[in-house]
């Protein structure tokens, strides 16, 4: 057995038996969600802490999981690119179990995040899936991997002492409606869905609606949203707090940034649907113009350093960013299509982004070069791998057929109708579609189109096509932006009713 545990080839089909056998469990909950059912389905929930605070009061924490239609689809999503991820890891050579072992904690702690109910157990899942990532990049990353983690742990972990800030403060206003108590006691609680219902809040807390309590001028409800937005957009991340994303990315292995991209983005925005405008719809809706216009600008800054870039990674690491802002400018609409957008483009952009991650890594393990003028003409050796690029590059741009122009169309709709900001900000961040055609088609044209050229020295055999290996781990990618392009009904039934029931915090 010990044996078996050592050898290379078995813990890898073990990490992959262990996502097939988890996608199996999704497809499972898929098949048997209902999609009328706007609250949350198959709910795990466990006395975990309890203390008693006194005479009046107690602290209660409860193993709480469950799903909705904003959990479900971003569950799936993640399932299936962990197990393309880690199909595609087999350019990993050194300390093959650590490696794996790690994969698969980053697993549970991503799918904890979506999952928990608890203010309490989501935090713990947030800090935790820092550690896997952080070692992932230090340990099998490049040459500037330690400084690359380091940026990443160190940014993240100021977001998380904010959303932490603030979740102390809920803890203290927030009170458990259903616990079996005297009614003289008091049961402070950090489950979400009760504190997402302001009836639940004390109404002397620090964080009531009617609160006095100031800092600077703002309420302490002003602040704890505020908070909350910041931590969660350093995750997204957004501009002014995306610096440590191209670096990380650049520096991860292939793998790691396609799970990074593709997944880890996500748990910010999810953070934003499940905890900040729930709780805070007022503040919501008070801020939605600052949101947009966070949203706009990283939209076009991004594109515009995705348009300057050479690095084909950083180009692809800047996208991920410009993608992101149309979830902000779509969350920040508060309004059915762009919200819907919103959700959409995150599912979107997992299966996108992974692909075009792959993509990077195929190249670079064959020319260890990706600096996008030392490379022309690639088609006439790769057709295969072009074939894939033409279809992922025409996706990430939003062209009709893909499912990034269902989100997109979603967002923008949204954006245009309405009332929470000023429409020229939605006009603006339209500009963010030409600048992406433009640094798509041309990185398109610069390295695949022309006659055949590799800078001297970079090779020394004849460049090969994507291997049989590899096909297979883009066709599930690209078949499911094909799929949620033609067929948007698949996806959008899911998060219809939470949608509705999100919609009505408002």
């Amino acid at each position: 057995m010990l044996v078996f545990l050592t050898n290379p080839k078995a813990i890898r089909w073990i990490a992959i038996f262990t996502c097939v056998f988890e996608l199996a469990i999704g497809v499972v909950l898929y098949l048997n969600f209902d999609t009328q059912v706007a609250n949350y389905q198959f709910v795990e929930k466990f006395d975990w802490i309890t203390l008693s605070l006194g005479k009046t009061s107690q602290l209660s924490i409860d193993y709480i999981l469950a799903i909705d239609g904003i959990s479900l689809p971003l569950i799936l999503m993640s399932i299936l690119v962990f197990l393309v991820a880690t199909f595609a890891s087999w350019s990993i050579k050194s300390n093959i179990k650590g490696y794996y072992a790690l994969l698969m904690l980053l697993l549970g702690t991503v799918l904890g995040c979506f999952m928990a109910l608890d203010l309490f157990l989501f935090y713990l899942f947030f800090e935790f899936m820092l550690l896997p990532m952080y070692f992932l990049i230090g340990i099998w990353g490049g040459e500037g991997r330690e400084k690359a983690a380091l940026k990443f742990l160190l940014y993240t972990l100021f977001g998380s002492v904010l959303i932490l800030i603030s979740i102390i403060g809920l803890y203290l206003s927030g009170t458990d409606p259903v616990a079996s108590v005297p009614e003289a006691m008091r049961v402070f609680t950090f489950r979400i869905d009760f504190l997402s219902d302001n009836l639940n809040i004390i109404p002397d807390s620090i964080l009531s609606l009617s609160s006095s309590y100031k800092f600077f001028g703002l309420g302490l409800r002003n602040w704890a949203f505020i908070f909350l937005m910041i931590g969660f957009l350093i995750k997204l991340p957004a501009v002014p707090f995306h610096t440590w994303l191209p670096e990380a990315h650049v520096e991860a292995p292939t793998p790691v940034s396609v799970i990074l991209a593709a997944v880890l983005l996500k748990i910010g925005a999810y953070g934003m649907f499940r905890i900040a405008y729930p709780i805070f719809p007022e503040m919501a809706t008070l801020y939605a113009t600052p949101i947009a216009i966070v949203g706009m600008i990283s939209i076009l800054y991004a594109a515009y350093c995705a348009l300057a870039m050479t690095d084909l990674k950083k180009m692809i690491a800047y996208s991920s960013i410009s993608h992101m802002g149309f979830v902000l400018l779509g969350l920040a609409s508060g309004t059915t299509e762009g919200v819907s957008g919103a959700l959409y483009q995150l599912v979107s952009h997992g299966f996108i982004s992974a692909a075009l991650f792959l993509i990077v890594g195929a190249i670079y393990e064959r020319t260890h070069d990706r600096n996008i003028i030392n490379h022309k003409g690639l088609a006439n050796r790769m057709p295969k791998l072009t074939a894939v690029v033409v279809i992922s590059f025409f996706a990430s741009l939003g062209l009709p057929g893909f499912s990034g122009f269902v989100a997109e169309a979603l967002v923008f709709m949204g954006s245009f109708k309405t009332l929470h900001f000023a429409t020229w900000i939605a006009i603006a961040s339209t500009l963010g579609l030409i600048l992406g055609a433009a640094y798509y088609l041309w990185a398109l044209q610069r390295m695949f189109f022309g006659k055949y050229y590799i800078k001297p020295g970079l090779i020394t055999n004849p460049i090969e096509d994507i291997s049989t290996k590899e096909i297979l781990a883009f066709i599930p990618l690209l078949f499911f932006v094909l799929l949620l392009g033609i067929m948007p009904s698949l996806l959008t039934d899911i998060f219809n009713s939470s949608i509705t029931r999100f919609l009505d915090f408002f």
